[in-house]
């Protein structure tokens, strides 16, 4: 036995290696870098103490960063999951075409960030774009406008660019489902359930654990979202699409402030701890009723 655990302590070494030096290091000098006025690596390093937390308060590009991220991460943790959930029900029925139907849910989370970026920019141009083209062939022109860039729908025009995603949602919860003992359904036939009842009786409560999971996995996605927004409207028109992520990156690359921005990445750590613990509690609670 003693043999055993110290083979798996010197077949474990590497990794927790890794793990510290990658991970546990890095955000370790974030966080102790907060507390510092940082220029960059040839200026000087000044201990502040809380004054960038304090200064973050009254600093309105921080607060609507905050703002918005604090929105897209509910809407992705509900509307991404609820429609992730539907049609991996759905296409769990297995109807005549569902494996082209999965597939072309899963394809947009293969495609990189930029390649992306073009394909939005294309559809929401206010010139050229895919949408206005179908508003005009639809005579409805008083609609078009130039989505990203108008202050008006530039905000929802980005939200909307991340529905595709909800396929990688879609895929977990069908493997899930793949996994319910039939016995279950055959069960509930025999009590003349129908098959909305068996999906919301016998097949959601089986999905509570790959439900939980794939929250965790949308909501703490929005505290790194970068690319997409970078490569559409870059935080405008003004402000209308400003992320944190986004504004550390201003902070940092832009500004060269980077005690300010490595405040703005442990706030980011501390929500996705956050939003771990809370989701993770909610469905442990949920799952001892």
């Amino acid at each position: 036995m003693k043999k055993n655990k110290i083979w798996l302590y010197l077949f474990s070494a590497p990794l927790i290696l890794c793990f510290a030096v990658f991970l546990l290091v890095p955000v370790m000098i974030v966080i102790g870098t907060s507390f510092f006025e940082w220029k960059g690596f040839s200026g000087n390093i000044t201990f502040i103490g809380f004054d960038n937390y304090i200064a973050a308060l009254s600093d309105p590009e921080f607060i609507v960063s905050f703002q918005h991220t604090i929105i897209w991460i509910l809407l992705q943790s509900t509307i991404h999951v609820v429609i992730g959930v539907s049609f991996a029900i759905i296409i769990s029925r297995k109807f005549k075409g569902w494996k082209v139907l999965r597939t072309a849910f899963v394809i947009p989370n293969m495609i990189s960030a930029s390649a992306l970026g073009f394909i939005f920019l294309m559809v929401f141009n206010g010139q050229i774009g895919l949408l206005n083209s179908l508003l005009k062939f639809l005579h409805l022109e008083e609609w078009a406008r130039n989505w990203f860039f108008d202050p008006n729908t530039a905000f929802v025009s980005v939200t909307l660019t991340w529905l595709i995603f909800a396929g990688l949602i879609m895929l977990l919860v069908l493997t899930e489902i793949g996994t319910i003992p039939h016995s279950l359904y055959e069960a509930a036939d025999l009590d003349g359930a129908s098959q909305w009842q068996k999906d919301l009786y016998v097949t959601i409560p089986q999905l509570r654990n790959v439900i939980g999971t794939c929250m965790i996995i949308a909501a703490t996605s929005k505290l790194k979202e970068f690319e997409l927004i970078y490569l559409t409207t870059k935080g405008g028109p003004g402000t209308e699409t400003m992320s944190l992520p986004l504004y550390l990156y201003n902070t940092s690359i832009v500004q060269n402030n980077f005690g300010y921005a490595n405040m703005i990445g442990t706030i980011l750590i501390g929500l996705g701890l956050i939003l771990i613990y809370i989701i993770s509690k909610v469905f442990k609670i949920a799952g001892n009723e």
